[in-house]
């Protein structure tokens, strides 16, 4: 097939452009600076080419010929409507001028119109969107995404490299953490499949933790453990406050995306018959680099020794 996504340079995006391509699938990547998709370049039938999505006319071209679309596109902060909303809906726009008629969405659990989060909200009006076009739409809403490369795990372990005390907004909060590369098959297994069209699949992993679990676990798999210390609500606003005005990894908006939990509605399942893989199979591999014997060994490695 030949396949347009967007937003498939980013963390889950790369993931499922690497699936797809290596299901020998031609894709086309628009970005808007190629030399953040250099990674992408070498996939034998990918095309990473610069363009503005958000130009109608842009979008138009990049629809031609195509067989399917694969719609990814997110943020953390921002402006979550232009990105979240008003892109799916010219996404759905283009699609039907072009005769383009398969899109595969990847919102986000929790997605829903009377969300508390303004992210959570947006995801909604995205889906909503893309279901109104009378395209052949698929949605897949997993919760966090986690794997080499995350900035989720990867944070709170490199947090605790530095800091002997981590403090915590929103340590209760319920997660049920999927790994990339399950999403990525997710997403590779419904575009050619019609039978997921008009279904909207929930991808969670097969264990459900508590914020403070997953950071914890976090410092632990990278030899790095700090003591977790909760913060009541007011101190959380403010920590995500302090954070959002720096740019840190926490924002406001963020803090409300907590108050509901992260968790599918039905038992943990991937579609297909597929098993998702567990945090606990998966996370030694990439956060155990960075324990402080990974440190030296990447030293010596530099070294030449």
């Amino acid at each position: 097939m030949n396949i347009l996504i967007i937003g498939g340079t980013g963390f889950i995006g790369s993931a499922v452009a690497r699936r797809l391509a290596a299901q020998g699938h031609v894709l086309d990547l628009p970005t808007r600076r190629r030399e953040r998709a250099k990674h992408l370049t070498t996939l034998p039938t990918a095309n990473v080419v610069e363009a503005d999505v958000n130009d109608p006319e842009v979008m138009a071209s990049l629809m031609q010929g195509k067989d399917a679309v694969v719609s990814m596109a997110g943020i953390l902060r921002g402006n979550f409507l232009r990105v979240h909303a008003e892109l799916p809906a010219k996404i759905a726009a283009a699609a039907k001028s072009a005769g383009v008629r398969r899109i595969v969405h990847v919102s986000s659990l929790g997605a829903a119109a009377d969300a508390p989060s303004a992210y959570q909200r947006s995801k909604a009006a995205g889906e909503m969107a893309l279901k109104e076009s009378g395209l052949n739409v698929t949605i897949i809403r997993p919760s966090v995404v986690f794997g080499a490369g995350d900035s989720f795990l990867n944070l709170f372990a490199a947090l605790q490299r530095y800091f002997p005390v981590l403090p915590l907004a929103a340590p209760e909060a319920r997660m049920q953490p999927v790994w990339v590369e399950d999403v990525a098959r997710t997403v590779a297994l419904c575009v050619p499949a019609p039978e997921s069209a008009g279904r909207t699949y929930e991808l969670g992993g097969p264990g459900v933790y508590t914020l403070r679990e997953l950071v914890e676990y976090a410092g632990a798999a990278a030899r790095r453990r700090a003591a977790v210390i909760g913060l009541p609500m007011p101190l959380a606003w403010l920590q995500a406050f302090a954070m959002e005005m720096v740019g840190g990894p926490m924002t406001r908006d963020n803090l409300l995306s907590l108050k509901i939990a992260n968790v599918c509605a039905e038992a943990p399942s991937l579609p297909f018959g597929q098993q998702a893989a567990s945090l606990e199979a998966v996370v030694p591999a990439y956060l155990g680099k960075h324990s402080r014997s990974s440190t030296l060994d990447r030293y010596r490695e530099t070294a030449r020794r």
